[in-house]
């Protein structure tokens, strides 16, 4: 794949994450009042919850693209990190974070 279309890619993705990261989170107050009852409570724990897991996983996200930033930038962008085999640019175009073959990924029952 061409270095400045991975790099467009790159960057739309690493838009994409950063967006959802800025709208993303369910702010808690940490504040309890006499009128919440505890189906209320229960409800922002579970969102609370459920915001951390998300915000973990655009982070993990983030983690990739810096990692698939690194690769473009010594020149292995494009290729598996596990064989060397290059990656189709479809799967590319699709995921640019890529770091293995489809076949690599399924191998390893992702």
């Amino acid at each position: 794949m061409d270095a400045d279309r991975a790099r467009e890619l790159l960057t739309r993705e690493r838009e994409r994450i950063q967006n959802a990261l800025r709208r993303h989170g369910h702010e808690p107050t940490n504040e309890l009042t006499t009128e919440e009852s505890p189906a209320d409570l229960a409800t922002d724990l579970y969102i609370d919850e459920l915001d951390e897991g998300l915000e973990g996983d655009l982070r993990d996200q983030l983690a990739a693209v810096e990692r698939a930033e690194a690769r473009l930038a010594d020149g292995t962008y494009g290729l598996s990190i596990e064989s060397g085999e290059p990656i189709p640019d479809e799967r590319l175009e699709a995921f640019p974070t890529a770091e293995r073959t489809v076949a690599e990924e399924q191998r390893l029952g992702r």
